[in-house]
């Protein structure tokens, strides 16, 4: 511990910290190396894909240094990469403005429960992912408690709600962008902020055959296989599910419909709602893994997300479709600045993929795009060339390294002098 003279000489030059919160850091056990244990990191990751960006970003750290600790929200993929989840990334599945509020008590019980285990294990750096309605939260916390903050999958204030940049530029130490746009965009106003690719580029394609595949899963391999992807939580796929199911029994049974569920789903409440569709009885397939689904389709039908862009690494062809509650649109809309809702085209900078949204939305559209993108025609070309470029942006600056890897680098770098163990 270090003596009082110290303290207050730290005190007298700290514009970070109140003079209480900066004596707790400074008697507080934080410096793990100072004691030879090992550095503790809080790692907080919202919905499926942040889970799995988590759980990337764990692996790729644990290789630069294998003693690090690593405690906070995440689910299976995570916990299987060594974080201690205080609880479950799925507690958090929430989508819509109107939707979050019946949340709240709940959200906030969760919310104080990490920070009061962040309190207990005193963690030397936190990364948030994702989820900004949680996890800026989180970020504040963190920063009012002399924590380093590192937000790795940056939310997407740049398509509505531009005004709550300063979250970041007051909490976060520095953020990790993933969209090529981003890092501009955030520079400009005052966060220190690294595009490092994203996470998905890095993803091996599936090695599984078609033919395999199509064993695997008792599907017809002679017809045209058409991959569904609603969303990754409840509600969302509450409102967005029905519509596409809808629209795939219009398509007939000439296709073979392919269902991944998210990790944060329950497959029983999917597999009741397909049932609810007895003409896709025999050709709709739930599947456990999104990518060989969309590898070995001819298109998709898939909910604006994360699943897009899977969709273009993919090279698979696709209708992005979205619906909210008729409040939260109405409430939202305004407050979109971006001119696309598809991630997709709004990397290309051009629509690449078109976009079905609210009222949109129907099965009649659905069937109408999809079937243009079945058959080899220059619209499909058209697509997938679109789909390509999109790609080659997403890769990042130095294609050969990947995304967890350099921001695993990047957060290394801010550990450095408290991984440096002492040598006597």
């Amino acid at each position: 511990m270090p003596g009082w003279t110290a303290i207050c000489k730290q005190l007298r030059n700290s514009n970070r910290r109140s003079p209480v919160q900066e004596i707790r850091y400074l008697t507080a056990d934080r410096r793990a190396a100072s004691y030879n244990l090992p550095v503790r990191i809080l790692i907080s990751a919202g919905e499926a894909s942040g889970e799995m960006y988590g759980a990337q970003l764990i692996a790729a750290l644990r290789r630069l240094e294998p003693s690090l600790e690593f405690f906070g929200v995440g689910g299976d993929r995570m916990r299987a990469a060594g974080c201690d989840t205080v609880f479950d990334s799925k507690d958090l599945a929430v989508v819509g403005i109107t939707e979050i509020l019946g949340h709240l008590p709940k959200i906030w019980g969760l919310f104080r429960k990490l920070v009061a285990e962040g309190d207990r294990r005193k963690p030397d750096l936190a990364i948030v992912i994702d989820a900004p309605a949680f996890n800026w939260r989180v970020a504040r916390a963190m920063h009012e408690r002399g924590t380093p903050v590192v937000y790795y999958v940056c939310p997407q204030f740049w398509a509505w709600r531009q005004g709550r940049v300063k979250l970041l530029r007051k909490y976060v130490t520095k953020a990790l962008a993933i969209f090529p746009f981003e890092e501009q965009f955030f520079r400009e106003r005052g966060v220190d902020t690294t595009f490092v690719g994203h996470p998905l580029a890095s993803l091996p394609l599936p090695t599984i055959t078609h033919e395999a595949y199509a064993q695997q899963h008792q599907l017809d391999p002679a017809k045209s296989w058409i991959t569904l992807m609603p969303g990754s939580r409840r509600k969302e796929v509450a409102m967005n599910l029905p519509t596409i199911l809808t629209a795939a029994a219009q398509l007939g049974a000439g296709h073979e419909f392919l269902l991944p569920v998210a990790p944060t789903l329950d497959p029983n409440f999917v597999l009741s709602m397909a049932q609810a569709v007895p003409a896709l009885k025999n050709s709709l397939h739930l599947v456990p893994d999104s990518l060989p689904a969309l590898r070995h389709s001819r298109a998709g039908i898939i909910a604006s997300g994360t699943a897009t862009v899977e969709a273009a690494l993919m090279n698979t062809p696709f209708v992005m479709v979205y619906r909210v509650s008729p409040l939260t649109y109405l409430l939202g809309r305004s407050q979109v600045k971006v001119p696309f809702f598809a991630m997709v085209n709004l990397i290309a900078g051009t629509a690449v993929v078109p976009e079905l949204v609210q009222h949109d939305f129907t099965a009649e559209n659905i069937v109408r795009h999809v079937q243009e993108l079945l058959p080899e025609r220059p619209d499909r070309q058209t697509m997938l060339a679109g789909l390509a470029q999109v790609r080659t942006r997403l890769e990042g600056p130095v294609g050969a390294i990947p995304a967890p890897e350099r921001a695993a680098a990047i957060i290394h770098s801010m550990l450095a002098p408290q991984t440096s163990h002492p040598s006597s």
